[in-house]
């Protein structure tokens, strides 16, 4: 079990426990609302994690109209409540990051990444951030933000626990180093570095393979808890596009599965890797 905290995950469970006591007893949101005099819109957006932060009074009262007795379940409530009120590391960064996301990655058991173009960001050395912001026309003044708030999002890593990582990328993102030896020789050293972690699993596709990844990259994320159910994020212009029912995850672990088979094997990756820079 994690012990790494994330509020992000506090609120998806909050509006999943919500939602369990009002179904529990069979009410609406309508007669939730008659009954808190909190509108519908707002339960129905606490429900469903659109408001990100709902009050205790919100919640206390919601909790008194569902009928919830027991003090404990009332409090272990509450308590998500105020958690999910606390500020992640990352709002730090929410100019560069994808807070949302990267509130779900700091508390996974497991994660299961696929890029096609690009070295995952938990893999990427300073000098590949750099490259990458610069090749996105970020301004000059993002560049080094961007750079700090990876290096800070990769320390999930050296965690004392930290999450098992199964990164599949294609060979083409290394490819397209060649033009910068030294950068290439830095991220494919730290690539081997890691590999070497017990928790860090890394395999390559080879550009002229076709397989099911050609369609975009997604991440697949297992949580601890058996009440965070797992999650896919697929990334978007925005904050990108997270998919939970269970049809949409188990469609993703058969995409993954199939890359794994197309890739590389583990150490066929790392001779490979170790071929780049001899």
């Amino acid at each position: 079990m994690t012990d790494r905290y994330s509020p992000t995950v506090r609120r998806r469970r909050l509006s999943s426990e919500l939602a369990r006591v009002r179904k529990q007893v069979d009410l609406k949101y309508e007669e939730i609302a008659r009954r808190t005099k909190i509108p519908r819109s707002t339960i129905n957006n606490i429900e469903i994690g659109k408001k990100q932060k709902p009050t205790i009074a919100e919640v206390t009262a919601i909790l008194d109209a569902c009928e919830v007795k027991d003090a404990r379940e009332r409090e272990a409530i509450l308590d998500l409540c105020r958690q999910s009120h606390v500020r992640g590391w990352w709002t730090r960064y929410r100019d560069v990051l994808p807070g949302q996301y990267v509130g779900f990655e700091a508390e996974a058991a497991k994660i299961t990444t696929w890029e096609p173009l690009v070295i995952p960001g938990l893999l990427q050395v300073p000098d590949y951030v750099e490259l990458l912001v610069r090749a996105a026309l970020a301004k000059p003044s993002e560049v080094q933000r961007n750079i700090a708030a990876r290096t800070e999002r990769q320390q999930l890593l050296d965690d004392a626990n930290p999450p098992e990582l199964w990164a599949v990328f294609d060979e083409g993102a290394l490819n397209r180093l060649r033009k910068y030896p030294e950068i290439l020789e830095r991220q494919v050293t730290h690539l081997l570095r890691r590999a070497e972690d017990p928790h860090v699993t890394i395999q390559i596709t080879q550009a002229e393979d076709l397989h099911p990844g050609l369609a975009g990259p997604f991440v697949i994320m297992d949580f601890a808890a058996p009440i965070d159910p797992p999650l896919v994020y697929l990334e978007t212009d925005t904050d990108g596009l997270y998919l939970e029912e269970y049809e949409e995850v188990a469609r993703y672990r058969q995409i993954s599965d199939h890359l794994r088979l197309a890739a590389l094997r583990p150490g066929e990756t790392i001779d490979r890797l170790r071929e780049m820079i001899e």
